[in-house]
């Protein structure tokens, strides 16, 4: 009965080896794709962040000069231990790393500036992947369906790739491929992180990330559907079709399926690249104007948001005929309907930051979710201290030491940030990472949001405000009133911004008062 045991013990041991020699040196069999692997790493990922938060800090005065010190290690050493396991599990790991890496205002600094490299650093299909989507998808191989078809992707995202073809008719597209294996693992990575994060809330009350596992759950099915990606591209570019600054790619339907999408290929350079806009006589002010016309007729006049707008799926070109400044939006994967209530809300909240209405700016606040944490809320989502936010935020723009504090506050506001985030609308999340993007793209070009872009904000509302009005009355002459007042709202915006160029003109300063007087701002 021994010899019997250990000649299976044997046997078996030999085929655990072969087997584990064979997956070793199978480049398309990995290892990380199992789900045990997978679910190990993240546990003691999980695991080693929290004992070193609960340990390194225990016996140091909180608050005190080597308590911050201390804290901003522990921080980086756990990003740094976050970000090596979204290397390493990919796919929704990656895509939950990205999220939190743009959430520059709101996480620890720590955090956002070490999750951002995984923009750059997402996981790449094999070419005999590629080609086994392709045929499974589409029932061809590549060369019956294309003329040329370029092995090397121009980019890689966490759950697809893009490739440049040429179609057998000679239009030049863009092919975008999804993983072969995100599908499969999107639901039990999801699963995962919750249990995680429930395990986390156990020994960081204060702490509260579900939020972010909800964003996960809802989020990702849809991105991983590229025919709804396709749809909200052309639903998008039918909505800001009287933006000629504006172009999104055509889809090619006829070879587009869940996996797979094609679409028209057209060339630019990121936006955040200042270089090739000064190569090639981009002015970057206008793109940035352009990009803050674009978002605030999303968000509030149509409520139809593109909330990925890093600097990959961002790019500018001079439009080959006109010779004017393009915006090219790609990546339509990700996009938040937002109610009419909180549409309305948000118009009404900004609108009041605008015109430092702070009791408004308090009643909207809190009619979003806010509570008690409203000046904190009005904070994030201006990126601006409560100081400036009373004063006016269009007022005076951002100094170096203001955008310090800022971030700082991120780090010394963490519970009562996650508290928040956990209790504004599932809707809010999306514009935060939004917003935050977008102040990324300023920053880097080397711009902040000026009066100017915050007039342009109030405009849209202002459209936005008196559309809902007239759509709610049946009365011919309310609604000419309605027109009436957005009008003069509009001519108000366009006579103060006047006045903000004349200040700058340094004309007398008796004569700038005057005018202040007699074209006083809106309200």
């Amino acid at each position: 009965m021994a010899r019997k045991a250990l000649k299976l013990a044997s046997w078996t041991s030999m085929a655990l080896a072969a087997s584990g020699i064979y997956l070793y040196g199978n480049k398309y069999l990995d290892p990380n794709d199992f789900g045990a692997v997978r679910v190990g790493r993240a546990v003691a990922t999980t695991a080693v962040i929290s004992y070193d938060y609960l340990t390194s800090l225990r016996s140091v005065p909180y608050g005190s000069e080597e308590y911050l010190q201390l804290r901003s290690k522990v921080h980086l050493r756990s990003a740094r231990r976050l970000c090596e396991l979204c290397c390493a599990n990919r796919g929704t790991f990656i895509k939950v790393g990205q999220h939190l890496g743009a959430l520059d205002y709101l996480l620890p600094e720590e955090y956002t500036s070490t999750l951002k490299v995984l923009h750059s650093q997402a996981p790449q299909s094999s070419m005999q992947e590629v080609r086994q989507v392709i045929r499974e998808d589409l029932g061809k191989e590549i060369h019956d369906l294309f003329m040329s078809f370029d092995d090397t992707p121009l980019g890689a995202a966490s759950l697809a790739q893009v490739h440049k073809a040429v179609l057998r008719d000679g239009r030049t597209v863009a092919v975008k491929v999804q993983h072969p294996k995100v599908q499969s693992q999107s639901s039990k990575d999801i699963l995962l992180m919750e249990v995680l994060v429930l395990a986390v809330k156990q020994l960081f009350p204060e702490f509260e990330f579900m939020w972010l596992v909800d964003e996960a759950k809802k989020n990702l099915p849809l991105e991983l559907d590229f025919l709804n990606e396709g749809r909200n591209a052309e639903k998008v570019a039918q909505m800001l079709k009287h933006f000629d600054f504006l172009k999104v790619p055509r889809i090619y339907w006829e070879l587009s399926t869940k996996r797979v999408l094609l679409m028209e290929f057209v060339d630019g350079g990121q936006v955040n690249d200042r270089d090739y806009m000064e190569r090639n006589k981009i002015d970057v002010n206008e793109i940035s104007r352009h990009l803050g016309k674009m978002y605030s007729e999303m968000i509030f006049v149509n409520g139809f948001v593109h909330c990925d707008p890093h600097p990959g799926n961002v790019l500018v070109r001079k439009h080959p005929g006109t010779g004017k400044a393009e915006i090219i939006l790609l990546d339509h994967g990700l996009y938040q309907v937002l109610t009419e209530e909180f549409r309305l809300d948000y118009c009404h909240l900004w609108q009041s930051l605008i015109w430092t209405d702070m009791k408004r700016v308090q009643e909207y606040s809190q009619r979003l979710g806010a509570g008690d944490l409203y000046p904190l809320f009005a904070c994030m989502l201006t990126a601006r201290s409560w100081d400036s936010v009373n004063k006016g935020i269009s007022q005076a723009p951002v100094t170096a030491t203001e955008d310090t504090e800022i971030r700082n506050n991120a780090a010394n506001y963490l519970p009562q940030i996650s508290q928040l985030l956990n209790h504004v609308p599932r809707q809010m999340l999306l514009i935060f990472k939004t917003n935050d993007l977008l102040r990324g793209i300023e920053a880097t070009l080397g711009i902040r949001a000026s009066a100017s872009s915050f007039l342009n904000m109030s405009r849209c509302c202002i459209r936005a405000l008196a559309e809902h009005k007239k759509k709610n009355t049946c009365s011919f002459l309310r609604r000419t009133q309605i027109s009436f007042s957005e009008a003069f709202s509009l001519w108000q915006i366009s006579l103060h911004e006047l006045m903000l160029r004349v200040k700058g003109l340094r004309l007398p300063s008796w004569a700038v008062a005057l005018l202040c007087w007699l074209f006083p701002a809106p309200h």
